[in-house]
């Protein structure tokens, strides 16, 4: 199996369909805890199609290649730590020294990309959700990065994602203790923002900024960044598992499917059951409780506990 077909078959198309499916289970969802039938489970397919063949605008002020090259690099980005994933989930002896840190580098991009099509649409909204989003991914990486640590610490300092997750497969999920719980209650919360969903979704927030970030997309380029998110929805969970529930080698890939439904099921409780909260609130939030309860767990693993 080459890394090409990784890239194109698993990496790009399996998540682009597993991680549409969840947008649409996450709606379908969202309508029968508000009391409503809602869309069919196909229906970001029905979305996505429609936004391609819709005119692709340019505003007048906005930077032209910034603004067409942001959601192509945040899809990119998605797909390249996907095709990791997949690669050290089928074959975990061929993934490479380093790989974990080059998935976090990778996933910090899309919100990048955000900030760069914002900014560069020169709509004044656009630059308003591109500011939080900065403000928000400062607030958010470091426990998110913390918490990472952690598996870190207990596979003996490794730094490729198949020796952690055989490190559980031979001692035990990583949340199965203190210090491993701590932390994955920190990467959920931290997956929550990344995702960009209630009650963190301040830079797109519809009724304030109508969109932010977004305002100026249309067609093809806004059907780019609505499949990065959709992406990130499987990215997103599948990494956490593989860091914090043993991946697809802890109880083979059924069992690892029950675990991703689980985590989308939870993100989806989060988002129902939240109001959406300011930008400060946000920013005090995650340097707050989150960041001292990802150090206590940090703290916790170097004793450990």
């Amino acid at each position: 199996m080459t890394v090409l077909f990784l890239f194109v078959a698993l990496g790009f198309v399996a998540t682009a369909v597993i991680g549409l499916l969840a947008c649409g289970l996450d709606r379908k969802v969202t309508a029968r805890v508000q009391y409503r039938v809602g869309p069919p489970l196909w229906q970001p397919f029905i979305d996505m199609a429609k936004l391609l063949g819709k005119e692709n605008l340019i505003p007048a002020g906005a930077s032209q290649i910034t603004f067409f090259a942001a959601p192509l690099v945040g899809l990119a980005a998605v797909t390249l730590v996907s095709t990791i994933l997949w690669l050290n989930s089928i074959h975990p002896a061929r993934g490479f020294g380093g790989d974990l840190i080059v998935a976090l580098y990778l996933l910090s991009i899309p919100s990048i990309s955000l900030m760069m099509g914002g900014f560069a649409s020169g709509n004044p909204y656009a630059s308003l959700g591109a500011s939080r989003e900065m403000k928000a991914i400062l607030s958010y990486e470091l426990p998110f990065v913390l918490a990472i640590i952690v598996p870190v610490i207990k596979s003996g300092y490794a730094i490729r994602l198949g020796t952690i997750t055989r490190f559980q497969l031979q001692q035990g999920l990583t949340a199965g203790n203190l210090s491993g719980l701590l932390a994955f209650i920190v990467a959920v919360l931290c997956v929550q923002a990344k995702l960009g969903l209630v009650p963190f979704d301040v830079a797109e927030a519809e009724a304030e900024i109508n969109s932010g970030p977004l305002i100026e997309y249309s067609g093809a380029s806004l059907a780019v960044y609505r499949l990065m998110k959709s992406m990130l929805f499987f990215v997103l969970p599948f990494f956490l598992i593989m860091l914090f529930l043993g991946g697809a080698h802890s109880g083979g890939w059924p069992r690892c499917a029950l675990k991703y439904i689980g985590l989308v099921a939870l993100i989806t409780v989060i988002r129902n059951t939240n109001p959406r909260l300011r930008i400060d609130q946000t920013v005090k939030f995650f340097w707050g409780p989150v960041t001292l309860t990802a150090a206590i767990a940090v703290l916790l693993a170097l004793a450990g506990v």
